[in-house]
């Protein structure tokens, strides 16, 4: 703990898991690494939900989970979609009239 009181918590742990997401989208294959950053970030909403805040803790912890349970969700679906016809000519489906 820091003079001023308070806690990184994870946001150490999210960052590092972020830098390597990001990382080896640019580096490696886009699909990986946004489902990484997809993945990184749900983690994200687990430990804030788990009460884990310290520098993750931007608002209230229901609006955190859930903004970073979506973004997170969103991140790993387009992922998957990137590459994948068959899943997306099924999602577009549910959405035809």
């Amino acid at each position: 703990m820091n003079r001023s009181g308070e806690t990184w918590g994870p946001y150490p742990l999210i960052l590092a898991g972020a830098v390597v997401a990001v990382a080896t989208a640019l580096l490696a294959d886009l699909r990986w690494g946004g489902f990484a950053l997809g993945g990184t970030i749900m983690v994200a909403a687990a430990l804030r939900f788990a009460g884990y805040g310290g520098a993750l803790a931007v608002r209230s912890r229901k609006t955190d989970v859930i903004t970073l349970g979506v973004f997170g969700f969103v991140l790993v679906l387009t992922s998957m979609l990137l590459g994948n016809n068959e899943l997306k000519a099924f999602i577009m489906s549910l959405f035809a009239r």
